[in-house]
């Protein structure tokens, strides 16, 4: 296969993954939004005695910053401002990205996983983030990515992820139930809210999937302007040589004359 159709595959498989990728994350805002919902209802209820104190993070814990980057080469910068911020970031850290900077004698890198170990078993980040939030280990969890706005706003993000702001409550939501329950409910309360972060991640992961083939989509298309560029000017050459040649045949056919 030429170079040329290879780019014209990848060009091609860009735009394809990043409608996959708005589809996708279409799919996750829709659980999102109902988990924050339940968490409202628990956390504004009327009728349930809950210390919030005791779901507030202790400010002696640790800080963790979650990075998502990417595998594949061919998006440009993609990874630069990343790559910059895990530089100088001195707390804890997760690395999502065969392209992120990770340095193996990092203590602080808590887990590492190319983005398609991510893909293949999220598992093991959430693990990390349950562990984080039962056990009071980080008083923040930050997200740094690429988002994803539209084909034209690409920014690069630290987002906030914990603890969160639950907001106002919900007009026309009943907030004096009466629960039921068999668990103790800052167990249940801090399984929702991990969830939840987890769930975000999902989100920001996707947004930052369309962010690259975006990025990608758009250097193919340069690189494919530029081949045909090329080729037209490879054209242009041979033409020339061509009609020197073919004038060299009639001089010498003339003398020959």
């Amino acid at each position: 296969m030429s170079i040329k159709n290879v780019v014209k595959v990848m060009n091609f498989h860009s735009l394809i993954r990043v409608d996959k990728s708005r589809r996708k994350a279409s799919m996750y805002f829709d659980t999102e939004e109902e988990l924050l919902k339940l968490i409202k209802k628990v956390m504004f209820n009327k009728n349930m005695i809950l210390d919030k104190k005791l779901l507030t993070p202790s400010s002696d814990a640790d800080i963790l910053n979650v990075y998502i980057g990417n595998d594949l080469g061919f998006c440009g910068d993609f990874n630069f401002s990343i790559n910059k911020e895990v530089r100088r970031d001195s707390n804890y850290k997760v690395i999502i990205g065969r392209k992120v900077h990770y340095f193996p004698e990092d203590e602080k890198v808590v887990l590492y996983q190319t983005k398609e170990e991510f893909f293949q078993d999220f598992s093991k980040l959430q693990n990390v983030i349950v562990d984080g939030i039962f056990n009071g280990k980080y008083r923040e969890i930050h997200v740094i990515y690429n988002h994803y706005y539209n084909i034209d706003h690409l920014e690069f993000t630290k987002k906030k992820l914990y603890p969160f702001d639950y907001g106002e409550m919900d007009e026309g939501v009943d907030y004096n139930e009466d629960f039921a329950l068999e668990t103790d409910i800052h167990t249940m309360v801090s399984n929702l809210i991990a969830l939840y972060i987890c769930y975000e991640l999902k989100i920001c992961e996707v947004n930052s999937y369309a962010a690259e083939n975006v990025i990608r989509q758009q250097l193919t298309s340069e690189s494919l302007k530029k081949i045909e560029e090329l080729e037209e000017e490879k054209f242009k050459e041979e033409r020339k040589i061509r009609k020197q040649k073919d004038f060299q045949k009639i001089i010498e056919n003339y003398r020959k004359g």
